[in-house]
């Protein structure tokens, strides 16, 4: 699988520049709010981690309605992960693959987004489908609560019987619920705290049992910190950890994003 691998680095870094090309071509005028979850805008960003170097593109595109927007962001994962991070099961290729489709309506504040993710070690992923609705603010304090339906996927699977897949496979259907949160400390200054629950509708003994960490769900925290440098750069610190790997055995990183 390491030509499969290669290839698919060689893809993603191409699509990674094209869509920086056309990013810089297409660039908008209007400038959003950064710290808003259904903002859209195009955007690159730069992130190292305790798995190497993260790369975030995002390109807004016009939905042909009025009253919706819509993106795509394309995240590339733990790049140089064995040199510049300091996980021991990191590698010097690309870890993971993650790519949303992400849309707002403006009139009510709802979105959907579509979540593709991939990775690399365990040739294994998932792709799902949510909404988001934005709740009326309290004070310095926006919710998002969310809920979707979706698929894993994984490349020579370990089946019930202990035989294994040939090839991809659809091990079983999943449910995700969860909530961006955002509280405002200063203008320029923000945290939020991102709580999604996950669990398996239907599928396989193993993955009903085993899918989600190695249990039949699984609670994934993710904490940002971040700070508006000016209108269209911030800087943010991530923490992302689950209810069965502690804070600080988790990822961790700090980005640099910057709105065209």
């Amino acid at each position: 699988m390491t030509i499969v691998k290669t290839m698919l680095q060689i893809v993603a870094t191409v699509t990674l520049l094209s869509i920086l090309v056309q990013a810089d071509n297409n660039s908008t005028k209007e400038v959003q709010d950064m710290s808003d979850p259904l903002a859209v805008y195009t955007q690159a960003g730069f992130g190292i981690s305790n798995r190497g170097i993260n790369l975030k593109v995002g390109q807004a595109y016009d939905t042909g309605n009025p009253i919706t927007m819509g993106m795509n962001i394309l995240e590339i994962k733990g790049i140089a992960g064995d040199t510049l991070g300091w996980e021991d099961d990191s590698s010097d290729s690309i870890d993971s693959f993650r790519f949303r489709n992400f849309s707002v309506d403006l009139t009510n504040g709802r979105g959907s987004q579509l979540d593709v993710s991939y990775n690399l070690h365990s040739e294994a992923g998932s792709i799902s489908y949510s909404f988001l609705q934005a709740l009326p603010k309290f004070g310095s304090l926006n919710l998002y609560p969310l809920a979707g339906v979706g698929i894993a996927f994984a490349n020579n699977a370990l089946q019930d019987d202990g035989t294994i897949a040939s090839g991809y496979s659809v091990p079983g259907t999943l449910a995700v619920v969860g909530m961006y949160a955002k509280y405002a400390i200063t203008e320029q200054i923000w945290v939020n705290y991102n709580p999604i629950w996950s669990t398996g509708l239907s599928g396989s003994d193993l993955f009903m049992d085993h899918g989600f960490g190695g249990e039949d769900s699984i609670l994934a925290h993710e904490f940002i910190l971040s700070y508006q440098i000016n209108p269209r750069m911030n800087v943010k610190y991530f923490a992302n950890w689950t209810e069965y790997v502690d804070f600080g055995d988790g990822d961790h990183r700090i980005e640099l994003n910057y709105q065209f």
